[in-house]
């Protein structure tokens, strides 16, 4: 990600203030803040019910389920690029490390549940290679958590950037988007199973498992049709 480019993201935070990202063509995508810095909601709980420590969630945000599952007695870690979000969660009690996702470390391959909530599946704007991402983190028959889009056949990938109070700031970043239907389609080609799928409050998710066998790059890289 461009440098500068997360800053309306951390003020927003900072602020507990309203931050949408918007493509070129004008879609709206809004975040919501002012949730992520409140405990887990009702979806949110049966997320961390279906968690098993230790756990990593990417893009940890202020990290509400670092701290709810640390007072659960489960190990968990967020990482985040933000390093706003990464001190908020520290201050609230969470562990929490500033690291992109697809730089080596901490632990891969050990992790027994990873986190992809609030549309971060859509981290680095491309679903395939943060999926492969997540796969190498996990032990094998780890667990992968992922919140789908809304629309159940979306797949798609823009550049889009912050706007505050209407006016777009900072430098353009591509961002991805994916339902339910191509989600599984790309976690199964990549050696996922698909374990449970369930909707709470209109919000989708869905648990993978990892395969214990080992995949090559050419068995880890999707077909083309």
């Amino acid at each position: 990600m461009r440098p500068g480019a997360l800053r309306p993201y951390e003020q927003s935070l900072r602020e507990r203030s309203p931050v949408q990202l918007i493509s070129d063509d004008g879609q709206l995508l809004t975040l919501d803040v002012e949730r992520w810095l409140d405990d887990l909601d009702e979806a949110d709980e049966g997320v961390l019910a279906r968690c098993r420590g230790p756990v990593l969630d990417v893009g940890c945000g202020p990290g509400r389920f670092v701290r709810a599952a640390a007072g659960l007695g489960i190990a968990a870690l967020g990482i985040d690029v933000a390093a706003t979000a990464v001190q908020l969660t520290r201050t609230a009690g969470g562990s929490a490390v500033l690291r992109d996702v697809f730089h080596p470390g901490p632990a891969d391959g050990l992790w027994s549940t990873l986190l992809l909530m609030d549309g971060n599946v859509g981290i680095g704007g491309d679903v395939v290679r943060l999926l492969r991402r997540a796969r190498s983190l996990l032990e094998p028959g780890g667990r992968l958590l992922v919140e789908a889009a809304a629309d159940e056949h979306l797949d798609r990938a823009l550049p889009r950037r912050f706007t505050r109070h209407g006016q777009p700031v900072g430098p353009r970043f591509v961002w991805a988007e994916v339902g339910i239907r191509p989600l599984i389609r790309h976690a199964s080609e990549l050696g996922f199973t698909v374990e449970e799928i369930w909707t709470v409050s209109a919000r989708t998710f869905v648990a993978f498992t990892r395969s214990s066998a080992d995949l090559s790059d050419d068995e880890c890289t999707p077909s083309v049709a």
